[in-house]
């Protein structure tokens, strides 16, 4: 028998602050079946999720131990006997993994993988998944932002906020305020806020305001496609183009989770280099 290949990846036993983000260097290199494919990660990305699901704070739990991450970009390795889109040696990113994206390799679904043009490095690769897609979620298919409408981007650095703009941008619509401008918050009609607030209903029903809840984990496999298909056009015309912030070792984790929660003014995509 051959003897089973290993590879580096962070675990988390236990949830709890960023130490319990452990790097192993003897963790089994999945295999991939039916209608999986495995990947040599080159990049992943950093999400602020990740560190509310690490904590044990975020309403979705793994079965521990697990290894964190969903974002990667890399090299397809091998592919399973149902997988027909992809073949070894592809670039690709993904939307998802099984197996976790802080590692050397990973496992996904077929369906959440996507090929990565060459225009595009696999730091923004990596870069790609839950910004653009919760993005586009947000201000295609829930918002319904439409070419004329003027959109309000509050806190417009990181990951996210890079990506609405560019979809926003790409879809016609204008932009709004610059936070620094004097007086900026008594000119916006309505503004989201990260945390909690109190609002009177009623000042919602004269301007007719609606106020959206979105997460990209209701998303279906039939709409990840829909927006795939309209990120990828992006990515061929050129508007999308992740911008690439904090970069870190895999050894430095600990300190990237810690970084992407406390830093201020986060200025494009954290990213994990492998």
């Amino acid at each position: 028998m051959t003897p089973q290949k290993l590879m580096r990846a962070v675990r988390v036993f236990q949830f709890g602050g960023p130490e319990v983000l452990k790097l192993q260097s003897d963790v089994a290199v999945p295999i991939p079946k039916d209608s999986e494919v495995l990947i040599k990660v080159h990049a992943c990305g950093v999400n602020p999720v990740e560190t509310y699901i690490r904590s044990g704070t975020y309403s979705r739990k793994p079965a521990l131990p697990y290894t964190p991450g969903s974002d990667v970009a890399g090299v397809i390795e091998a592919v399973g006997d149902n997988v027909s889109a992809f073949k070894k040696g592809d670039r690709v990113f993904t939307t998802g993994t099984i197996s976790g994206g802080y590692a050397e390799y990973a496992l996904a679904a077929d369906h959440t993988v996507y090929k990565l043009p060459e225009k595009l490095d696999f730091k923004q690769g990596a870069a790609i998944g839950i910004p653009y897609f919760s993005a586009y979620r947000a201000l295609i298919h829930s918002a319904r932002a439409k070419a004329g409408e003027t959109v309000l981007v509050h806190g417009a650095s990181g990951g996210v906020g890079i990506a609405t703009c560019q979809i926003a941008r790409a879809y016609g619509t204008k932009d709004c305020f610059a936070k620094w401008k004097v007086n900026y918050v008594d000119k916006i009609k309505v503004v989201g806020n990260r945390g909690t607030i109190e609002i009177n209903p009623r000042d919602t029903m004269v301007k007719e305001c609606s106020i959206i809840g979105v997460t990209l984990f209701a998303t279906t496999k039939e709409e990840f496609q829909q927006f795939a298909a309209a990120l990828q056009a992006g990515m061929e015309v050129g508007w999308l183009k992740p911008v690439i912030g904090p970069q870190y070792p895999l050894e430095k984790v600990a300190q990237a989770h810690e970084n992407i929660i406390h830093s201020s003014g986060a200025a494009g995509k954290m990213i994990l280099l492998l």
